[in-house]
């Protein structure tokens, strides 16, 4: 069967629905939901704050930790096991390294900034949807950034190139498929996360970098929008 149209209606280069907001988790210093589709991620920032144990601390800047979790019956595929696992670390160490070159910790010397990001519901793109919320979340703690991390899937199936790739996409029986995770600083255009799963051509790599340019400059937006919300609220 050819792939020619998506399955839910959408343009190639479309995302799905996405809504986002910050400030909803009271005891967090920050924290923030994003929603793209039927995939849900909170996340909260604690911090920064002293690192113990004291071996850890770097005296020189702080450190960032993030805590990526996907709740047992979150997946629409098969039940997910309680705990850590390879894919969850993995996904957390990803995390940490496509939102450490805005942040600057050089300020909090000997401390940690913990981000844990809970993913209650899950359909495709969890790790791009959780990087988005934690760089929400951190601008919502009030730590200073150069600016913010969005993210985005992109990749192919049977031959068309996509934007936000959903469960069926991502597990089409025919013809090749490829998923590419890619999180992106939209005002410089520098690539904080680029993963792939799968075959794609040479010549197809630029042309969706291109398209999660473009995707990532439209969620920057959604993301300022949810930050600027909650100020506004807070100065009525």
């Amino acid at each position: 069967m050819t792939y020619s149209k998506r399955l839910d209606s959408r343009e190639f280069d479309e995302t799905r629905h996405i809504e986002a907001k910050v400030g909803i988790i009271k005891r967090a210093d920050g924290s923030a939901y994003f929603k793209i589709g039927n995939t849900w991620a909170y996340a909260a920032v604690y911090g920064p704050r002293n690192l113990h144990p004291k071996f850890l601390q770097d005296p020189q800047k702080g450190i960032l930790r993030c805590n990526y979790n996907m709740m047992p019956f979150s997946s629409s595929n098969e039940r997910v096991r309680p705990g850590g696992s390879r894919r969850s670390k993995e996904i957390s160490y990803v995390t940490e390294k496509a939102l450490l070159p805005v942040l600057d910790l050089n300020e909090y010397p000997n401390s940690v900034v913990d981000v844990f990001i809970e993913l209650p519901q899950t359909e495709a793109g969890s790790r791009c949807a959780g990087i988005c919320a934690a760089s929400m979340a951190l601008a919502d703690a009030g730590l200073t950034m150069k600016d913010l991390v969005a993210a985005v899937s992109v990749g192919k199936v049977d031959g068309k190139l996509l934007v936000d790739l959903d469960y069926s996409e991502e597990s089409w029986p025919d013809g090749d498929v490829a998923d590419i995770p890619v999180a992106m600083t939209p005002n410089t255009g520098q690539v904080t996360l680029l993963q792939m799963d799968g075959k794609i051509k040479k010549d197809e790599i630029s042309k969706v970098l291109d398209m999660a340019k473009k995707a990532c400059i439209r969620i920057y937006d959604i993301q300022k929008k949810a930050l600027k919300a909650k100020y506004n609220a807070d100065v009525k």
